[in-house]
């Protein structure tokens, strides 16, 4: 496949790389100080930009008719508006708050771990996330996709970073130097604990993900996620 990087940087690199290692062309690098761009050619982009530029990145691909992965976090109150000019335009588009094989399978034991501890008042919930001091966003786009299940199986109302409330999941993010990302989910009770953790080794898992997302949409039409490239149902 003929691939663009929609943002240049570390993750970039590393799927770059990666892509490079399956038989890929990475055609088109867009980085923060490119002003203009075209896709023609392209078979599939990878968005790992800024905030700032997810929207207008993903809307780009969506209206020129490319398939368009997405990893960029911080963006998520304009989901809803890529989603419907997808389907407005019977395009490709896949979002996922974290590539990684093993995160995704993380949610699925979250999931699960959830529904069980909803019957059980006595514990309390709590998570905390931490990641490389270049990380712009706090909590991470999956630390909010763990609290979010949580929340839609038990009694929460909300997630926060503050001192949490009843009805609330405090979540604890760190910014440490050279930390790829690790997200615990604690259910705390006065008799015992209950912990699930995924811990990430380097960008590899995410970038590896980034490009089997990319080679499972670029021949298909429609709105996807992780679990439909992992057939999870």
């Amino acid at each position: 496949m003929n691939i663009a990087l929609l943002g240049y940087g570390k993750m970039g690199r590393a799927i770059e790389t990666i892509a490079k290692q399956r038989g890929h062309t990475i055609t088109l690098k867009v980085s923060s100080a490119t002003e203009n761009y075209t896709l023609e050619g392209i078979d599939v982009a990878i968005d790992f930009s800024l905030p700032s530029s997810a929207v207008a990145n993903i809307s780009t691909c969506l209206n020129h008719n490319t398939p368009v992965i997405s990893g960029t976090t911080g963006w998520l109150e304009s989901y809803e508006s890529m989603v419907a000019l997808c389907k407005e335009k019977n395009g490709s588009f896949l979002y996922a708050s974290n590539f990684s094989l093993g995160v995704n399978i993380f949610f699925e034991l979250n999931k699960t771990l959830a529904k069980l501890m909803a019957k059980l008042p006595e514990y309390t919930a709590s998570m905390e996330e931490i990641h490389h001091t270049e990380k712009l966003d706090a909590p991470s786009g999956t630390a909010i996709t763990l609290a979010e299940t949580i929340i839609e199986r038990s009694n929460y109302k909300k997630w926060t970073l503050d001192a949490p409330k009843q009805n609330e999941i405090g979540i604890l993010a760190k910014r440490i130097e050279n930390v790829p990302g690790t997200h615990e989910v604690n259910y705390n009770s006065e008799v015992d604990s209950i912990q699930i953790k995924h811990t990430a080794h380097s960008r590899k898992g995410f970038a590896l993900g980034a490009v089997i997302a990319a080679e499972f949409i670029h021949d298909k039409k429609g709105i996807f996620t992780m679990k439909d490239v992992l057939n999870i149902s």
